[in-house]
């Protein structure tokens, strides 16, 4: 049975991201929309594209994609907001690092992030990475650990998400063992900060992009680091 719901779920995402790349003008559409939209485009993206990322993530979890009380559109929203964030971040650590670095002593470093692929332009795309993560990163992923406590405790429904959010009494909640020493000390280092590497690599138009399918990767993390501690949570 579980078979059968995976090969339907693969099924219904193929469906829906095949036509971006089979058909020329509805991608230069999204595109196009992409380069005058950006912050609204970067909500769309990461409603779903980080949101399908829990949803495997549970799936891996529990062996279910949906249950009573788990609330995809309340966490949807979350990720669409972050994404207006993640979008923020980008634009504030990708031309605040290269100054950075350009005061230090690297020549140019603005100039070599829109050049072509070299070890310099490498060097200054790691910096960003790193520097967006280490800064960036730990506040947007307790805010989301916040957020996802907050929406379980209210039984999954919208009108639940938007009641006051406990932000002192569920931070002291948190599992700080799992989310210091696997989703901090180790996903950070170890696959944001070379993963995003990568997104600054590739051209401006498709960072965002890039970020949020690699929101669907988080959703797997988040499912192992969840396996890691005794509460469902």
């Amino acid at each position: 049975m579980n078979s059968r719901k995976d090969l339907f779920f693969i099924f219904g995402v193929l469906v829906f991201f095949l036509p971006f790349f089979l058909i020329e003008s509805l991608f230069d559409a999204y595109y196009q929309f992409n380069l005058e939209h950006g912050l609204l485009m970067s909500f769309i993206k990461f409603f779903f594209l980080a949101t399908l990322g829990e949803v495997i993530g549970l799936r891996i979890k529990t062996g279910l994609y949906h249950y009573k009380g788990f609330g995809l559109l309340p966490r949807a929203l979350v990720w669409g907001f972050l994404g207006t964030t993640i979008y923020g971040a980008f634009a504030i650590f990708s031309n605040g690092t290269p100054v950075f670095l350009e005061k230090v002593g690297f020549e140019n470093a603005a100039g070599i992030l829109h050049s072509d692929l070299g070890w310099k332009k490498v060097v200054v795309s790691f910096s960003i990475s790193t520097a967006l993560n280490l800064f960036y990163a730990p506040v947007m992923m307790t805010f989301h650990k916040i957020t996802d406590i907050h929406i379980l405790e209210n039984g999954g429904t919208l009108r639940g998400f938007f009641r006051p959010i406990g932000f002192a009494r569920i931070f002291k909640e948190i599992n700080w063992d799992v989310q210091w020493n696997f989703v901090f000390k180790r996903t950070i280092p170890l696959f944001w900060i070379p993963a995003q590497t990568i997104t600054f690599l590739l051209p401006e138009g498709f960072r965002v992009l890039f970020a949020a399918f690699l929101g669907i990767v988080l959703g797997v993390l988040l499912a192992v680091a969840a396996l890691k501690q005794a509460d469902p949570v």
